[in-house]
Order: structure tokens, then sequence, then C-alpha cells
């Protein structure tokens, strides 16, 4: 089965055919770096790090691009509002902050948020800043094309005319007539209220670093500029995926699509929307209180169940978050840890190239992700039967596949809060619980239960679990704690 992906602008989910054979090119919007991530952004970055895993492991080189936007309105007015005489400064938000400094701290912000999740970095992370003559050079041609025009009030700013366009509005199947107007710049100098800002002039009041010369005048890019400058520039006037949140959709990729396709570049061939994240139904919001962040989550439960519950819904669907939700990914990633760590007994287990034909079928029909996991979990519970049956070699089979279904979805490379130091306390507890269940063996063997009771109830005091076996004892620590399964 060839991979097939539903593709936004044509509301179909369709074969996918690469432009040039065993290679992918994609970009999908990064961050908009005003403040610290939500799980909106997490979600995003989880489903399109799955994306490209997947390709990977079919075989495709894939060159991945996710930028920056590193000068925005937003960024601009939380950096002013820190210089106000009133301004209350918090953790977030210092006083007196330059915006240049407030958007790099948060761009790390964001990276420590994908490092924690294992969300690898893209072959190129281009910041907006960093690319001015490029987006000078596409301003160029949509003016010399008739699509954009300079204003006449002496603003500097420079506008795509939408009227110019007939094919705008495609990606979103919307008329000109019933769209809204665009409010990213005075619409003093605007032909018609929907054309959107290429190049916004600078006005008093701004600082100074957040302006560049440009054939119009000082002043900086307009939002949706950006984005269609830098993937063209490292992925060519036509690549193959673009990708971002739904709720981009409109108007930022409208207008990419449409400031692109104007000045003669083919652009994206398949576009590619992940859904929302809500909370129990809801769409979350500050004002009525049901958020949860990626700090919360990461506090509350281990990050491979974080990763686990935000890549565990098909990317389009809506993934609703719930109390139970993380101790619900907790259990399921303890059932293929452990399933590992017992295989791991008898060989090293290591990915490797071969996945279940059912999970590859799941993963081509548009990455679904949900099937997929059915099959990992169905393979773990095959191993776990061919272990308890003595069938030694099976178990190892299945536990290499559930290890490669396990990379493909990212869940083997989060990386632990504190490895090294887990890795030396686990070591020391190991030694210790085994020592005891030599103890336990002994008493058993001498017929002496009382004694090896009492070893048992003393493990189980302090969250040892012990499961006896026709192989001999097995221990693992209690749901709630580091888990750590050990020899038998």
């Amino acid at each position: 089965m060839a991979l097939r992906l539903y593709d936004t602008k044509t509301a179909t989910v369709r074969d996918f055919e690469p432009l040039q054979p065993g290679r992918v090119s994609l970009y999908y919007c990064g961050a908009t770096v005003q403040g610290r991530p939500h799980v909106g952004h997490v979600r995003s970055a989880v489903a399109f790090d799955i994306l490209v895993r997947w390709l990977e492991h079919s075989g495709y080189d894939v060159l991945s691009v996710r930028n920056v936007t590193d000068i925005d309105d937003k960024i601009l007015e939380k950096s002013a509002a820190s210089y106000a005489a009133d301004f209350v400064p918090d953790e977030d938000y210092p006083a007196g902050e330059p915006w240049f400094a407030l958007a790099y701290r948060f761009e790390q912000a964001f990276h420590e948020a994908y490092d924690a999740l294992g969300v690898r970095r893209p072959r190129y992370e281009p910041r907006a800043t960093g690319h001015m003559t490029e987006m000078f050079t596409l301003i160029r041609r949509l003016i010399d094309a008739g699509h954009a025009y300079p204003t006449t009030d002496d603003s500097g700013d420079v506008y795509f005319d939408v009227r110019s366009w007939p094919a705008y509005g495609e990606l979103t199947r919307q008329r000109v007539e019933d769209m809204q107007d665009a409010p990213d710049a005075d619409p003093r100098g605007k032909r018609d209220p929907r054309d959107f800002a290429l190049w916004k002039g600078h006005k008093d009041g701004e600082p100074e670093s957040a302006s560049w010369d440009s054939p119009w005048g000082r002043g900086r890019p307009g939002w949706h500029l950006e984005c269609s400058a830098m993937s063209t520039k490292y992925l060519g006037p036509t690549f193959d995926i673009h990708g971002g949140g739904l709720d981009l959709r409109f108007p930022h990729h409208e207008n990419e699509l449409a400031q692109s396709a104007a000045a003669g570049d083919g652009f994206a061939r398949y576009w590619l929307h992940n859904g929302m994240v809500t909370y129990e139904g809801e769409k979350m919001s500050k004002s009525v209180g049901n958020t949860i962040s990626p700090e919360e989550m990461l506090a509350s439960a281990r990050p491979v169940a974080v990763r686990y519950f935000l890549g565990q819904a098909q990317y389009r669907s809506q993934l609703d978050y719930r109390p139970s939700s993380l101790a619900e990914a907790e259990a399921a990633v303890d059932r293929i840890e452990t399933f590992l760590a017992r295989a791991g007994e008898v060989e090293e287990i290591a990915p490797g190239d071969a996945v279940p034909e059912g999970f590859a079928a799941a993963m081509d029909d548009d990455l679904n992700v949900p099937a997929a996991l059915a099959v990992l979990h169905d393979t773990v519970r095959a191993g776990n039967t061919a272990w308890d049956a003595g069938d030694r070699g099976t178990a190892v089979a299945r536990a290499r596949e559930v290890a490669t279904m396990a990379s493909v979805l990212g869940l083997l490379d989060v990386p632990s809060p504190s490895r090294a130091a887990d890795d030396a306390g686990h070591a020391a507890l190991a030694s210790l619980v085994e020592g005891l269940l030599e103890e336990r063996a002994e008493a058993k063997a001498a017929k002496d239960y009382a004694r090896a009771d009492a070893i048992r109830d003393r493990l189980t005091a302090v969250g040892v679990q012990i499961e006896d076996s026709r192989d001999g004892a097995r221990w693992s620590l209690a749901r709630g704690t580091d888990k750590e399964a050990a020899h038998g």
C-alpha cells in the first residue's frame, strides 16, 4: 500500500508522489516566539515529527524546514509593554526587555519543549529576521506582475492585491466577498480591506532596531511573506508538503499560497493540517480556566507518556485532554517498556527495518496512528504470551517489531529528565532487591514460608511488586514511581 495523505487544498486523500523520487521536501510552520509554547504548538510538532520518521522509515530522504517568526506585531507589543511605568513583571515577562531578547528567550523555550518530547530538529530552522533579501525579491516580483502595490500615503506599506488574483481563496474554498478584512495594518492605503500586508512601514514609537531598509522605505515584513520567502529558499519554488495547525489555514496559509502562486511559484503540492487540542471537549481558554501547558503535563507525567498522549490521535482529528489522559498514556507506555525489558533479558533489543503489515498499512493510511498503536499493543500481547509459554525466540522477534514501531512513533527517543542519576539509582536498587529475592528463594527452599512471605511484604511495602513464575521471581516498581523491570 502506497502512502496516502489528506490534502487540505483538494479536500481528498491522495496518493503521495514526491516531486523527486526517494526525496521529500517538507515545510511546516513553527513558532511565533512571543511567549512560551502551548499544548497546540507541541502537538503539531509531534505530529510532523511522526510524519518525518515514517517517511524516513519508508526509505525517503526528508529535507525538513521549520521556521521561527522572530519579528511580529505581538512580539513588539509585549516588549513595548515591558517598558511601561505601570508594567508588572513576572517570570515570563521581565521589565524592560528588548524585542529581540524576548524573541530569542522564547525561541529557546520552544526548543526545550521539543527536546523534552523527543521532537527532532528539522534540517533547517530559519529565522524571519535573517531573510530580508529574499523577501524584498518576492515583493518586487509581485509588484512587477501586477499583484502587489506600494501605498501612496507615505506609510511605506506594500500590500498584496487580492482582487488581482482570481484563485485567491482556493485553499479554504472561500469567495473574496465572504472573507473578513485583513487586520494586519492600517486600511487607509488599501485598495480593498482584505488586501494583506507584504511590508509594513516603520511607525513612530517602534524601535528602530525592528526595521530594515527596503526599496519602499524602512519597515518590517508581513507575517505571511516570511514563510513564502523562507520555504522557497530552502526547498525551491515547488516542494512536496506544507504543514501546520488547522488554525493557520486562514488567513496565513491562504495568503502564503496566493502570494507564492501569483509570483509564479508552484509552491506546495500537498497541504497537511493537524487538529486542535481541547479540554474535555471544550476549546481551551485562559479566561475559562480550562488550559493545561506543556510544563504542567511534564510535571505530572514522564515525558515519554506526554509524547504518547500528544501523538496517539490521528493528526487531523481533535485531541481531547482529560484529567485521566496522562495516567492512561503512562499505563500504555508501561506495558510497552515492561515487555521490552522482559525480552531484553534474553538479548539486546534494538529497532530494525521490519514492522508488521498492519502497522505499515495504518501509517500509510494518512498516518492513522490509533490503528498503528493497536497493532503495536497487539504485538506486545503476542510477545508476552510467547514469553509466558517459554518461546523466547518468538518473544524476542515480537520485541524487535515493537521496538521498531515505538521508534517510528518517537517513543524510544524521549530523554529521561535525569537519566544518569536514574541509571545509578536503579542499579543500586536492583542489587538490593535481587539480594532479598535470593534470601526469599532460600527461605522457600527451606520451607520457611513465613520468612519468604515477610520478605515479599517488606518489598511490597516500599513499592516493589513481585511476580512468581516457573523461571523464578521477577520484580518491578509499582505504578506511580519510575519503572524498572529487573531480572528474575
